[in-house]
């Protein structure tokens, strides 16, 4: 669950808290292009008042029709699709033919929203489970990726930070790539034994370690839902990071530095047991090449790749691919 969905489940449960009834809908099924990836909610009040969104406004305004003529669902849970026909599609703003399937959830104290909410606050990855026939809702430790599942009688989500970014250095550029992680919902561990960097760290909702970069990467164990960026410049730290880091699952491994530091850096890599092969999935110079100069436009380079590589567009030009024109006034 993203950052937005998250937003939609607090408004849920302040409008809870005003007396209001509220029905959630969640996207479990597309069919054809969809504005909205499956997951996502979108939240309409008794008033007609709206949370979030799962197409370009027309079923959000559907919906708002619906929960003012008291039509929404009230009791359980109910399976809604829109955009069945071509005609239908045109009306609901969904792509000619395209299908859209919602559950329509009332909220009720069977939907223990707060326990969730009070689960996601302290950091946890959650898996819930919806009784379609009921309403009733059971919380469990979501272990391993993420799961999400319709049947007919459930649907099953998974809550909670699924995204970890490890930041090697605790200096500037790092505080603006933190801060843009923690509004993906990456879940921000930043390393540095350096104490004249990390005792002034401040950044809500990040950890910082003091362990060495190597430990904290074998420590974490990065896996495909895990990035890991190289930023102090430091050799000794950065390098130490890099090697363990390539050597795993992370989907994204990067360094900052210009290309003649980081043609040098392979060359270290290899001296330290990192095959060719590994040393080819490092991100260095690291970022999308934007003409990034300044830290928060080097930090916007680094997580749209990294965003990038999530979702599979390996094509992009990466910030290393021309002249040292970019990441050379902070290496």
């Amino acid at each position: 669950m993203d950052n937005v969905d998250l937003d939609v489940l607090r408004r849920v449960a302040a409008w809870q808290r005003e007396g209001h009834r509220v029905v959630m809908g969640t996207v479990t099924r597309t069919w054809g292009s969809a504005p909205r990836p499956i997951g996502s909610v979108v939240a309409v009040r008794d008033d007609g008042s709206i949370a979030g969104s799962v197409s370009g406004g027309c079923i959000e305004d559907d919906l708002i029709i619906k929960a003012r003529q008291g039509e929404l669902p009230s009791d359980a849970p109910a399976l809604t699709r829109y955009g069945v026909s071509a005609e239908e599609a045109n009306r609901f703003g969904l792509p000619c033919g395209g299908t859209l399937e919602l559950v329509l959830e009332p909220v009720t104290p069977a939907t223990r929203l707060d326990e969730l909410l009070a689960d996601l606050d302290a950091g946890k990855r959650v898996r819930r489970e919806l009784d379609i026939a009921s309403g009733q809702v059971t919380h469990s430790p979501a272990k391993g990726e993420d799961a999400f599942e319709i049947t007919d009688s459930s649907l099953i989500s998974t809550h909670g930070p699924s995204w970890r970014l490890l930041v090697i250095g605790a200096g500037q550029m790092t505080q603006y790539l933190a801060q843009m992680a923690r509004a993906l919902d990456y879940d921000v561990v930043i390393c540095d034994p350096r104490e004249e960097y990390a005792d002034h760290w401040s950044v809500p909702g990040t950890t910082l370690v003091r362990t060495m970069p190597d430990d904290t990467v074998i420590e974490m164990r990065p896996d495909r839902h895990m990035a890991v960026v190289a930023l102090t410049h430091d050799p000794k730290l950065d390098d130490l990071a890099l090697m363990e880091a390539l050597k795993s699952d992370a989907f994204y491994v990067g360094a900052i530095g210009s290309r003649k530091n980081q043609a040098r850096r392979r060359e270290r890599l290899l001296e330290f047991d990192v095959s060719p092969e590994q040393i080819d999935r490092l991100h260095g110079p690291v970022g999308l090449r934007i003409g990034a100069r300044t830290p928060p436009e080097i930090a916007v380079a680094i997580i749209a790749h990294m965003t990038a590589e999530r979702y599979g567009f390996h094509h992009v030009q990466f910030e290393g691919e021309g002249e040292d024109e970019n990441q050379t006034a902070s290496a």
